[in-house]
């Protein structure tokens, strides 16, 4: 049953992004983007329920459940902002990270069919677990912001000023504006996923602790750089997006 919400939430994801795409070539908006996307972001909600009932706690055990609440995540970041992003076009941008993310989720394997029910719960450890996943929903996201920043860039040097993409995309200090916001976001949200972190009982490794905290010293930097030093809009972008690739790797530890 679970895995069916989780394909259903593929295709939708897919035939908005797909939809993004087409009114872009058109050089117009549509609302229709976001309303595939909402339609997205409730089977994920479908699939998170079911796969916590059977779990009988927060459902980020394996690779599979990690990515489908990251995914679940970055829906959920881009219906909060996107009205600024003109939706229809930041759909273009984030549903094929979010198809992406549960296409490797489906692979067989990464989702256990009978997944063990917890016997205890640990409330740091719920905490931990899905804040620092729910942080990741937001730096997903101001990558994706960077993307668009870096492309809208490209086409300003370029010169390709009436191409749909251009007409359709948000003003350069907009998307950086919002690529900073996004960041600091998901800076604090990683912030309280780190300190739950710390105040749960450890009895096994502490090598993701470690790597989130690694993570959120790149992420600090960062920031710290820009507001005390200054970086240009460019190099903020590129930053978003390479530490969000890198970061990834923290996955691999969990």
């Amino acid at each position: 049953m679970d895995r069916w919400f989780l394909l259903i939430a593929t295709v939708l994801a897919a035939v908005g992004g797909a939809n993004g795409m087409w009114t872009v070539h058109r050089g117009v908006r549509s609302p229709w983007t976001v309303l595939w996307m909402i339609g997205a972001f409730a089977a994920q909600i479908g699939f998170l329920y079911v796969r916590g009932q059977e779990r009988g706690a927060c459902p980020l055990n394996g690779a599979g459940e990690i990515l489908s609440f990251l995914a679940w995540s970055l829906t959920l970041f881009y219906l909060a902002v996107g009205p600024a992003y003109r939706v229809s076009l930041l759909g273009v941008f984030t549903a094929p990270v979010v198809v992406a993310l549960q296409v490797v989720a489906l692979f067989p394997g990464l989702l256990d069919p009978a997944p063990a029910r917890a016997t205890a719960v640990n409330p740091w450890g719920e905490t931990h677990a899905a804040m620092s996943v729910l942080s990741y929903g937001a730096l997903a996201l101001a990558a994706v912001a960077g993307v668009m920043f870096l492309v809208l860039d490209r086409q300003l040097k370029d010169h390709h000023l009436q191409s749909g993409l251009f007409r359709n995309l948000p003003p350069v200090r907009e998307l950086l504006s919002s690529t900073v916001r996004l960041l600091w976001i998901g800076l604090i949200l990683l912030t309280v996923g780190i300190f739950a972190g710390f105040m749960m009982n450890h009895s096994g490794s502490l090598a993701h602790l470690i790597a989130a905290v690694v993570v959120w010293l790149c992420y600090a930097g960062l920031l710290a750089l820009r507001q005390t030093r200054g970086l240009t809009g460019r190099r903020t972008a590129v930053s978003a997006v390479a530490l969000f690739v890198v970061s990834l790797s923290v996955f691999a530890l969990i």
